[in-house]
């Protein structure tokens, strides 16, 4: 094969959004507002975490972890998206497309972990409500948000190396509105069996870890209320636990129509981008709306917050 077909690809063309010109001002607005509300909402969650004394604890220290990584993922993909739909030129550098995939595959990988984190948090706190203090202190909550972190970003590190590895001499057009490890990868003229490996093997490793996590905590923290005598009892136990379990079902369920679920026809394509739009833009949204509507200190705390 030529050398100089093998190396041509500088730029890719960021396709997702390109063959919606006739919508193209209502959704630049549409995602400005949701971009904004995103921002407030999850500040908002931040600052009032941030000054309210009653919420420093373990529980909402993971969840302004969670207000960050909702600040951040959209940040990585909603800029350069209303880039596009105001101009002609949906290019993106080679180097651009990159750091945009390797920050949203270690956001997104680095939310799955903190998921698991928060339900095995609220595990300890129902099921051991005891000895919740002792086990989940301020040291032992800072080694698993550092472990969290750092795994997100170790494991993102390995699957753009591994994608950005690839030789690219086909079409330079990403049939996505942002960069992501399959619609990349199948632009490749080269052999994509180890990254595909990569994906299935350490990707699926990890991912089925915080899953398996995230439902074995749930398991028995919905066999320990349904223990309870009082319904009053059981009402505030799972009242604790009801807002994480309402993003966790958002989150993995947007996850699982985006990344597991393929379809070759247009009408198919044009409904799976819609669908990674709603997982990628709007569940970030969503999530402080949960907390804020939800859990009854975290309201509150808003409440004193607008009132200041």
């Amino acid at each position: 094969m030529d050398l100089y077909n093998l190396t041509t690809v500088t730029q890719f063309i960021l396709i997702g959004i390109s063959d919606l010109p006739e919508v193209r001002y209502p959704l630049f607005l549409t995602f400005v507002i949701i971009y904004q509300v995103t921002l407030a909402g999850n500040g908002a969650i931040l600052l009032a975490i941030g000054i309210e004394k009653k919420l420093h604890t373990p529980m909402y220290f993971l969840l302004a972890n969670l207000s960050l990584l909702d600040i951040f993922c959209p940040s990585a993909t909603v800029p350069k998206m209303l880039q596009n739909l105001l101009t002609d030129d949906h290019s993106i550098s080679f180097v651009g497309c990159a750091l945009q995939l390797y920050f949203l595959v270690a956001l997104v990988g680095t939310e799955v972990f903190l998921l698991a984190v928060m339900a095995y948090d609220r595990y300890v706190a129902i099921c051991f409500p005891l000895r919740y203090t002792l086990i989940m202190t301020n040291m032992r909550c800072v080694q698993l948000l550092t472990g969290t972190w750092t795994a997100g970003f170790l494991n993102s590190l390995l699957h753009t190396m591994m994608t950005f590895s690839l030789s690219f001499c086909r079409s330079n057009r990403v049939n996505q509105y942002y960069c992501d490890i399959p619609p990349v990868v199948a632009l490749s003229c080269s052999s994509t069996y180890l990254s595909d490996m990569l994906i299935l093997v350490v990707g699926g490793i990890l991912a089925i870890s915080a899953f398996l996590t995230t439902l074995v905590s749930y398991m028995y923290i919905i066999s320990t209320i349904l223990m309870i005598q009082s319904a009053e009892g059981k009402r505030k136990a799972f009242s604790t636990c009801a807002s994480h379990l309402t993003v966790v079902g958002l989150f993995y369920g947007t996850a699982i129509f985006t990344y597991m679920h393929s379809s070759s026809s247009q009408n198919a394509i044009a409904r799976d981008r819609l669908i990674s739009m709603l997982y990628g833009v709007i569940t970030p949204m969503l999530n402080p709306m949960i907390y804020s509507l939800r859990n009854t200190e975290v309201k509150g705390a808003l409440r004193r917050l607008l009132c200041f």
